[in-house]
């Protein structure tokens, strides 16, 4: 019975080996000069993630039947765990040739250099609906999606453009960058540092704007005191992303966290951090620096975009503090590429939405 046990959790070792860990130990292949697209990818690889995925169906298999063999003792266990160990090995080298010979076609069809896709092309999952509502009417769902194996998830909506953070963006006569009735109202001021009484700090002749409000944050720097206007994330300078709280917290993302925007209207991207908290029914929103990186008109009062931009978000990749345009720029790249490299995101990545 214990040399049963033994070759069990030696098997089980072994599967769970190279079913996760396949992919280090493949062989690059050269790449071909002639580049091509993502759909080319697809087209020519797309059967490759069913058989993997079958492959390791039949590895789950036959641990399966492994485990239950120890259950049963005696000299009938020995050779029935035997024979699944065989069964086991088979499969597991079954699935490692496939996971090769798949990677072996995207590297091929892909030169050194080129972002690559990510790992099995159109294969993402849609997590679930966000309902976006209007005057506490529902007006649309928006997919939230995410590639199998991934915590980084993304939509496409649109954006409107948040000024919060920046040291102009509310006037007490409303005439900063932003209206001011977007900050709350008294007594629940949603967009404003507050003193313990609730009211509303204004910066004073030491500060970047005397006689606005101090305009705040989600993501801050809480070595900073609340009353300062550089504790908190500038719009006006910072790229970043707004998530609703109940959203992010879902799906483990927080304030600090990095993410890729695109502009599928026009081609153009930008590297963000997530740097503020939005209303629960409202998804698509950005910063206005993010705007004019996305060539979008960045107004807080009358900018942003009905449709047609992409957010993709990593869970967990930041230190939950601000971070500098290099810092943001530096840290989302390397998530970007160790992703996948995808960027643009296609259409082969991101199904359309219903």
């Amino acid at each position: 019975m214990r040399r049963v046990w033994v070759l069990v959790l030696a098997a089980v070792g072994l599967a769970s080996a190279v079913a996760w860990g396949a992919q280090d130990s493949a062989t690059p292949v050269a790449a071909h000069s002639e580049h091509r697209s993502a759909p080319d990818i697809a087209r020519e690889c797309g059967g490759f993630p069913e058989a993997i995925r079958l492959a390791m169906l039949a590895v789950e298999s036959d641990r399966r039947d492994l485990a239950g063999s120890s259950d049963a003792g005696g000299a009938n266990a020995m050779r029935t765990a035997s024979a699944s160990i065989s069964d086991l090995q088979q499969d597991v080298k079954n699935l490692e040739q496939k996971e090769l010979e798949f990677e072996q076609c995207a590297d091929a069809s892909d030169p050194p250099g080129e972002l690559q896709t990510p790992l099995n092309p159109c294969s993402s999952e849609r997590l679930f609906n966000f309902q976006m509502n209007h005057d506490g009417e529902p007006e649309r769902d928006v997919p939230i999606w995410h590639l199998p194996h991934s915590a980084a998830f993304f939509y496409e909506a649109g954006m409107t453009i948040d000024a919060d953070g920046a040291p102009n963006a509310y006037h007490p006569d409303n005439t900063g960058l932003d209206d001011l009735k977007n900050a709350g109202s008294p007594g629940n001021w949603q967009g404003l540092a507050k003193n313990a009484d609730g009211d509303p700090y204004i910066q004073g002749p030491d500060d970047p704007f005397p006689g606005y409000y101090v305009s705040a944050t989600a993501l801050a720097d809480r070595t900073k005191p609340v009353n300062d206007p550089t504790r908190y994330v500038d719009a006006s300078k910072i790229p970043f992303i707004v998530l609703p709280g109940a959203l992010a917290r879902q799906l483990y993302a927080r304030p600090g966290d990095f993410s890729v925007v695109l502009n599928l209207n026009n081609g153009k991207s930008s590297y963000a951090i997530f740097g503020d908290v939005g209303p629960s029914d409202r998804i698509g929103e950005g910063s206005v620096a993010l705007a004019e990186n996305l060539g979008i008109r960045s107004d807080a009062r009358n900018g942003g975009a009905r449709r047609g931009i992409l957010f993709l978000v990593f869970p967990g990749s930041g230190n939950g503090r601000p971070r500098t345009i290099e810092e943001i720029n530096s840290e989302t790249e390397n998530l970007l590429q160790t992703w996948g490299g995808t960027s643009p995101l296609g259409p082969c990545t991101v199904p359309p939405s219903p």
